[in-house]
């Protein structure tokens, strides 16, 4: 037996070995373990280097830790609206909730999430006008600004807001910026020289241990907030950059979907962030009321902020998409620009087309991943063909991540809809209960029709044979996409 022999055998044994490992140690859902035997089988050994930097398994990981906790309004809130679920004694004066309560209980029971109803809610749909309402909150902070965001450029974008956060911690205000390391890979430490000599805070998600070599490369956190004194909170899909305000000449106009709170849900994201930091940092942000101030009741809109990641051993997100699906009478209407569902989720929205539930999906007509994007027009035939209506949009790039069920409730954040939001990034959510809200949304969905093209399944049934092959592959790899 010669050397290449030798060779041969000693890989297809680790190979065996690893597959092993994948399959009796991992306990991956089915369809992810076959995604990974392939990896496996078509590159040998290089495969399991690849499975080790996106693959790692963090469901029994205990990440997120605030010895405070059970300090924070978050945790009072949560109990007493626990104690009253289980004894069926809550009972919401908003309409959209009581009409919904086994979805309250869904995310309340499941991910802890406290339900509120004081909140007003301002939808911001353009980046203009997302960053300019930002500035103001920044320039008017009192006490405190905590940001988060998965992408911040280095850009005239990234540029400009951490000019106004670095005025403000020279004012003495605490900011503290976090963001991670993939998602924000351009950054240096100098980029932040002005802010950390004003006194700001930065920390960094999953950093890289070895010089270009992340072990977590797969798992990273996708949330965007900002809450400034613990009055204002942002969420939903703009990160920071040029892009997002519609300035790249690659995407052209960016069409996507925030929301700025008042209310308790702020509570919400403050503890998110919070738990977030102390994570990224090492050191803990120690209780303090100041970051929980008694909030004015400015608006009547519900809301729950619903945190999921590979750390927890439920797709709570994922989970509330599902039982909104499968609770509509008339209408589903989602926007995202990953359409990669799992088969629960698919077989919702087959269930609710087949009932007689009109279903509208939207999504973009440009990839910016592109076996993303193929894998999303393979899964969209499937809808075409349950019945549903599918719109590509054609302005320019659509990265809103929203859904509004019989327009009386609604979710807006930062979770696509895809399995790598539901199972492999750190994702953050509202959960709104309110038909004027919900309302909105959807007119805003109508009009986004008008720039827009409807998709029929005529057109897609005579795409290209080039295009069947991409799409065949990209299905095939979308469990780990």
């Amino acid at each position: 037996m010669d050397i290449t022999q030798v060779l041969l055998s000693i890989v297809l044994v680790l190979n065996m070995i690893f597959a092993a490992a994948i399959v009796f140690l991992e306990r991956r859902d089915i369809g992810t373990t076959w995604a990974w035997l392939l990896v496996l089988f078509f590159i040998p050994l290089l495969g399991f280097v690849v499975y080790l930097l996106f693959a790692q398994n963090l469901s029994r990981s205990k990440l997120f830790r605030w010895r405070d906790f059970k300090k924070s309004e978050t945790s009072k809130l949560s109990e007493q609206q626990n104690n009253l679920l289980f004894s069926r004694q809550f009972h919401p004066t908003n309409e959209s909730a009581t009409n919904n309560l086994e979805l309250i209980y869904l995310h309340a029971i499941n991910n802890h999430a406290v339900y509120a109803e004081d909140n007003q809610v301002e939808l911001l749909i353009d980046g203009e006008e997302k960053f300019n309402r930002l500035y103001q909150d920044i320039r008017e902070a009192k006490e405190h600004i905590h940001v988060q965001y998965y992408i911040i450029k280095r850009d005239s974008t990234g540029k400009r807001l951490m000019e106004a956060l670095t005025e403000r911690a020279k004012s003495g205000i605490k900011v503290k910026v976090l963001y991670d390391e993939m998602g924000s890979r351009a950054l240096t430490r100098s980029f932040f020289k002005d802010f950390l000599d004003a006194g700001g805070e930065i920390a960094i998600f999953f950093p890289s241990r070895f010089r270009l070599i992340n072990l977590r490369l797969n798992y990273r956190n996708h949330r965007k907030m900002v809450v400034i004194d613990g009055k204002i909170g942002y969420t939903g899909g703009f990160n920071v950059g040029d892009e997002y305000v519609g300035v790249s000449k690659k995407f052209g106009y960016w069409r996507d979907t925030h929301i700025r709170v008042e209310g308790t849900a702020v509570f919400a994201l403050q503890t998110r962030f919070i738990l977030d930091w102390n994570q990224a940092s090492g050191h803990d942000i120690g209780y303090d009321s100041g970051y929980y101030p008694q909030p004015e009741a400015k608006g009547k809109v519900g809301i729950q902020i619903v945190s999921s990641g590979p750390d927890s051993e439920t797709e709570n997100i994922k989970i509330g998409y599902i039982k909104m699906i499968l609770s509509a009478k008339k209408s589903v209407s989602i926007q995202t620009p990953y359409f990669i569902p799992d088969a629960s989720l698919l077989d919702a929205l087959r269930i609710a087309c087949m009932s007689g539930v009109e279903v509208n999906l939207m999504v973009p007509n440009k990839p910016d991943h592109l076996f993303v994007y193929w894998a999303t027009l393979s899964h969209v035939g499937e809808m075409l063909k349950a019945g549903a209506k599918v719109y590509i949009y054609n302005k320019g790039f659509i990265h809103a991540k929203t859904i509004v069920v019989d327009e009386e409730i609604s979710s807006v954040g930062t979770a696509n809809i895809d399995v790598r939001s539901f199972k492999l990034n750190f994702e953050v959510n509202a959960f709104l209960y309110d038909k004027e809200f919900s309302r909105r949304l959807a007119r805003i969905f109508e009009k986004d029709i008008e720039d827009s093209k409807l998709l029929t399944l005529d057109e897609y049934s005579h795409r290209a044979r080039w295009i069947r092959v991409k799409e065949s592959i990209s299905r095939l790899l979308s469990p780990i996409l």
